[in-house]
């Protein structure tokens, strides 16, 4: 089969790959529809995340099951599913807890990271991590139920509240899935972004008529941020000072983006005097997935998604997202499908 793997140094090589096959009776391969570019995926390329070389990247995915092992129970060659990539082991002592997103084994099970991922023709997977798409939501709408479940992870960890306002820091893919998800527990959001096409982007995407007034895009710079967000998500994930100056008295500030090379200075009297809270929610408990598969019922959220290459054009996919020096940013999300797709897309 076709896949991408990541190279020595740093870049995706499109190759012959072995199909993968049952190996546990719970096994299932799933013939990947399409799979979306996630943020990580580019923090590995541009040196801001660690992946094994030798991997096939990518984690959000959905598709058609290809095969099953001998002990599938809950599908069947056909069904159409979305991949749920934070694995975790059931048996550690955060697994026996029930925080199955701080597994204690996560070695040789993140995917797309140690573990063969999605940009492919083919992703092995054992039955628990996948879910069902319901009748009627398009693989488009589908192909995004992931990032909503990061989103969910980190708006709850916030306690969001209806009601309140919401600063989302980064207009990207990931803060357009966070605002949509926030306004839909009922806060007024403000959208924070400073590249102007992403803005634009951002923008067309909650000029649909179910988001009303709910979700307005900003500049950083806009004085109106200052001290405003009940909650401040930091979806960057490098902007943890500029996410305590938007945080309104006793706000909650979550640090959502993954960046392994970032740090930001915090003055702990700020915290003490204004009555703020830090909060880093990690990956989302596995828990959290179905409600996304949920909600998504209720979300455009194939609005996100503006771009979509073939495999073999993946260095266009990443040059749209900035992963190349001298590239600017030109899409939300972006989309790759493998060659043998087409049929269902």
């Amino acid at each position: 089969m076709k896949a991408l793997t990541l190279t020595a140094d740093r870049m995706l090589a499109l190759v012959e790959h072995p199909k993968p096959e049952p190996r546990a009776a719970d096994d299932i391969i799933i013939r990947v529809t399409q799979s979306g570019i996630c943020g990580t995926d580019r923090s590995v390329l541009v040196g801001k995340f660690p992946a094994e070389t030798g991997v096939v990247m990518g984690h959000e995915a959905v598709g058609v099951v290809d095969a099953a092992g001998t002990g599938v129970t809950r599908f069947a060659v056909g069904d159409r599913v979305i991949v749920n990539p934070t694995l975790y082991c059931g048996n550690c002592s955060t697994c026996l807890e029930g925080h199955w997103n701080f597994c204690g084994r996560k070695t040789g099970t993140e995917v797309g990271l140690d573990y063969d991922g999605s940009f492919a023709e083919f992703i092995r997977l054992p039955e628990l991590f996948c879910h069902a798409i319901p009748d009627g939501m398009s693989f488009d709408r589908a192909v995004v139920v992931e990032p909503l479940a990061c989103a969910l992870n980190n708006i709850e960890a916030g306690r969001l509240a209806a009601g309140e306002t919401v600063v989302v820091v980064g207009g990207g893919p990931m803060g357009v899935v966070t605002a949509m998800a926030a306004q839909l527990y009922g806060a007024r959001v403000l959208l924070v972004e400073p590249d102007p096409v992403r803005r634009e982007l951002g923008r067309q995407v909650f000029e649909a008529p179910e988001f009303g007034d709910r979700v307005t895009l900003h500049t950083p710079d806009d004085p109106t941020l200052t001290e405003s967000g009940d909650l401040v998500v930091d979806s960057v994930g490098n902007l943890l000072e500029q996410s305590i100056g938007y945080a309104a008295l006793r706000g909650r500030v979550v640090v959502m983006g993954f960046n392994s090379n970032a740090s930001a200075t915090v003055r702990p009297l700020t915290l003490l005097q204004r009555g703020l809270q830090i909060i880093g929610a990690g990956d989302y408990n596995s828990m959290i997935f179905p409600k996304a598969v949920e909600l998504a019922r209720r979300l455009p959220l194939e609005r996100v998604v503006t771009h979509r290459f073939d495999l073999a054009d993946h260095e266009e996919a990443f040059k749209a997202l900035a992963a190349v020096p001298g590239a600017e940013y030109a899409a939300l999300k972006v989309v790759l499908v493998p060659p043998r797709s087409g049929a269902d897309a």
